[in-house]
């Protein structure tokens, strides 16, 4: 039985909101992705109003079982870190309210669960998010395919959709990653033999669109 899980990308100005069916076999299927938006000149307590409005609708049409939000980490740009922090409250908040079980996964978790590779950028990500899910064309903005990686991240580590977790062994479509500078090679040295891995399923159901 497929479990559905709520992907959210936070963000103030962007904030990517994606969500998937994924069955015992890890196979998944995009059931929506948008990305909310609020205008950088609007009172602050009216943007987070306008993204909570956005996040209660999707999280009341798709009713998820999951809800996966990207951790908020420290960034050079302390106003970007506070607006990241202030939508994930609110979604955690919401999560809350409706009884709906929240985990935080790091942009490494992701990357690895996703791409075999926790250093991978953002294309990579996008690829294989649309490799995984039988989609034509990577979702844009990238808020887009950060959300539903965060989803398809958050079944596949727990095992929330059933089954076993796999291995690093058994990732069938690979990512090739570019040349990678010291931070990145000891950012992979620290998480080798920690991240588990993926499989990427072979899937058939290819959605009709995909939300802009």
């Amino acid at each position: 039985m497929a479990v559905r899980v709520l992907g959210i990308d936070p963000g103030l100005t962007r904030c990517g909101v994606g969500v998937v069916d994924v069955e015992g076999n890890r196979s998944a299927r995009l059931v929506d992705v948008t990305v909310l938006r609020s205008a950088p000149g609007l009172p602050l307590e009216q943007r987070l109003l306008l993204l909570s409005q956005g996040l209660e609708e999707m999280l009341d049409r798709h009713r998820p079982q999951f809800i996966a939000i990207e951790r908020v980490f420290a960034q050079h740009n302390v106003r970007t870190v506070m607006g990241t922090a202030q939508i994930s409250g609110v979604a955690l908040l919401m999560a809350a309210q409706r009884g709906v079980p929240v985990t935080l996964h790091t942009p490494s978790e992701v990357k690895a669960a996703i791409t075999g590779y926790g250093a991978a950028d953002k294309k990579q990500v996008g690829t294989m998010v649309a490799r995984i899910l039988g989609l034509t064309e990577i979702p844009k903005p990238a808020d887009a395919a950060d959300a539903l990686a965060l989803a398809i991240c958050h079944a596949w580590r727990t095992g929330a959709s059933g089954g076993t977790l796999p291995t690093v062994a058994s990732i069938t479509a690979t990512v090739t990653p570019g040349p990678l500078t010291p931070a990145q090679k000891a950012w992979r040295a620290a998480e080798r033999g920690s991240m588990p891995g993926v499989s990427v399923p072979a899937l058939s159901v290819v959605p009709r669109s995909l939300k802009q």
